[in-house]
């Protein structure tokens, strides 16, 4: 049996798209998205009253299977907290890449 390649998503713009968010740590109205190429991947983003981005996370299984999902949410202060997981999301992208 052939076990699935991985394929980091760097090339995605993950790190670019939380970058943006920390930028706007002032707020923005209604929900941003962000998926990767293969759309096993979904972010939304929704900016909360207090300064916190609350962040849902999806993973799914591939076309044509899609078996399976999950879906988490993380909550983060806007600005500093959120510059601080932009920078480790890109370690993460540039050390599985690797």
């Amino acid at each position: 049996m052939s076990r699935p390649q991985w394929r980091p998503w760097d090339g995605d713009g993950l790190d670019t798209f939380l970058a943006s968010l920390a930028e706007d740590f002032r707020g923005w109205q209604g929900a941003r998205t962000w998926h990767s190429l293969c759309y096993d991947l979904t972010l939304s983003a929704e900016h909360h009253p207090g300064g916190h981005v609350r962040l849902a996370w999806g993973i799914r299984d591939r076309a044509p299977s899609e078996e399976w999902q999950f879906e988490a949410t993380t909550w983060h202060a806007a600005g500093e907290d959120m510059r601080n997981l932009t920078a480790e999301i890109h370690t993460f992208i540039t050390n599985v890449a690797e």
